[in-house]
């Protein structure tokens, strides 16, 4: 049971980081790449109008998006690793599919270009599984902490 619990505040965990990066990146996004595209889509809630605008947005602007989406996808991963020590690599892959669901909903409510929507699909589970194998690398490449006395066990 205690191992349940601690898989899903892996992913659960895993997916809070995973969002407050992507929110991070497309701020950033919004402010500071692309001010122009966000004024312009600033207030509206039409779903055609902002369709119209992810059309003619500047393939830069959705590529920094995919970019923190991968980014986010990563650094969930690793968190979702760390903390489901047990089977890092199932916890992992479980958050990539949350986001990957979350990605889909996202798109149905902002239906942005389908290069786009494809892109998207592929970027979630296998930036999250980097993220494990990551956090797994650097387990195996931290040396063990030896004693004051050479690992004698004697002070």
């Amino acid at each position: 049971m205690k191992s349940m619990v601690r898989g899903v505040l892996a992913v659960l965990a895993g997916f809070v980081v995973a969002s407050l990066v992507m929110v991070v990146v497309e701020s950033l996004n919004g402010r500071v790449f692309y001010p122009g595209l966000a004024k312009q889509a600033e207030g509206v809630t039409d779903r055609e109008t902002i369709r119209q605008i992810l059309a003619s947005a500047p393939v830069g602007a959705l590529v920094v998006v995919l970019v923190g989406w991968a980014l986010g996808s990563l650094l969930g991963g690793m968190l979702a690793a760390r903390i489901g020590k047990s089977s890092p690599v199932r916890h992992t892959l479980a958050l990539g599919v949350v986001l990957t669901l979350a990605g889909i909903a996202n798109n149905l409510m902002l239906p942005p270009p389908m290069w786009f929507r494809i892109a998207g699909l592929l970027v979630f589970v296998p930036a999250a599984y980097l993220g494990s194998r990551l956090v797994a690398s650097a387990t195996r490449s931290v040396p063990a902490v030896v004693s004051r006395d050479g690992g004698s066990g004697r002070n």
